[in-house]
């Protein structure tokens, strides 16, 4: 068998997007809304499991979006922080700290604990790489909280989201780790990148190598409403410093990649023991549902490339990173997980394993 997992998020059912808006118009409680994300998440796991999918996630339902979530209700930040500018023109932004202590107000085991209430299959959990964090910590500082104590508390917060996951019994903790290409748009020095890099590797230090054997890594260039923020930077100048990450499993974007080859060649000389590399065979933000067959292909590719005992398949990025994204119905995403399943089957089959 050659496991396949997705990556986080499905686009959320219509009534969770009319319960949240209600709750911003003030129409209705915290409570109703939870109930409303609460039947989500069951829905989700649901019709994942449906798909024949091996290992489940909540489908991230009651996530603000994956990279806010621990954020939600801290007093201390300010709306306008970094801006991320996808290829279409549109944009999200992140808040920006204040003041000091930092703490995450939300813990990501709390989706994970949901999630398992309503299935018996390995559930993997995604958390926000501390990386992203960092970005929250102003350019001109704050007065009396200097940025290394910042991002010693970063660290101490972003440990502990993993370390609950685990603990909870994730079958595996990926940090989604998008901000990496994207860095080598803001800084073609790679300097940011390689901060970016010995930031999480510090956070990872943490854990024992058997604890980062469940941890994983997803990058890709951005997946939001049909756009990207980074397709244009080249991913051979990301994938070494990538692999650098003290972790056993790596998720990357591929199928929506002009080379593909090219960058499995990459990922091929960086390989070491005990990493497993699942590469994506189905593209989000294309509105075509891949066949069978065509996801076949993509995975004997791999193949060709990557040794069996290190080889995954997942798609290229979540389905609906941010809450409001409403770009891909759900029957789409669930139709693209199982041609991703059903397809990369097909392919093991055909290789014997």
């Amino acid at each position: 068998m050659i496991p396949t997992e997705l990556i986080g998020s499905i686009p959320r059912p219509p009534a969770l997007q009319v319960a949240s808006s209600d709750l911003r118009a003030g129409h209705i409680s915290d409570t109703e809304l939870a109930a409303s994300r609460s039947q989500a998440v069951r829905e989700t796991v649901e019709r994942l499991a449906a798909t024949g999918s091996p290992v489940l996630t909540d489908g991230e339902q009651a996530k603000p979006s994956f990279l806010t979530y621990p954020l939600q209700g801290l007093s201390d930040l300010a709306p306008d922080g970094a801006v991320i500018p996808f290829a279409d023109g549109h944009s999200r932004q992140l808040p920006r700290l204040t003041s000091g202590p930092f703490r995450y107000k939300t813990y990501a085991q709390e989706y994970l604990r949901a999630a398992k209430q309503h299935t018996e299959l390995p559930v993997k959990q995604a958390v926000v790489a501390p990386s992203t964090m960092s970005l929250l910590y102003p350019p001109d500082g704050i007065a009396g909280y200097p940025r290394e104590q910042f991002l010693d508390d970063l660290a101490s917060e972003a440990e502990t989201d993993i370390r609950g996951c685990l603990d909870a019994g994730a079958h595996v903790v990926q940090l989604d780790f998008e901000e990496g290409r994207l860095s080598l748009k803001l800084d073609p020095s790679g300097q940011l990148l390689r901060d970016f890099v010995e930031l999480n590797n510090k956070v990872l230090s943490r854990f024992t190598e058997a604890e980062r054997a469940r941890i994983g890594v997803h990058s890709g260039p951005g997946a939001d409403q049909d756009s990207t923020h980074s397709l244009d930077v080249d991913y051979a100048d990301l994938l070494p410093h990538l692999f650098e990450l003290t972790v056993g499993n790596f998720y990357l974007q591929l199928a929506g990649e002009a080379d593909p080859d090219r960058v499995l060649r990459i990922v091929a000389g960086q390989l070491r023991p005990g990493i497993r590399v699942f590469v994506g065979v189905t593209d989000p933000i294309d509105p075509r549902v891949e066949t069978t067959e065509e996801v076949r292909d993509r995975v004997l590719r791999a193949a060709r490339h990557i040794p069996l005992d290190q080889l995954g398949t997942c798609d290229d990025a979540g389905f609906a990173p941010f809450a409001d994204d409403a770009s891909t119905s759900r029957d789409t995403a669930f139709a693209k997980i199982r041609a991703r399943v059903d397809g990369t089957a097909l392919a093991a089959e055909q290789l014997g394993a």
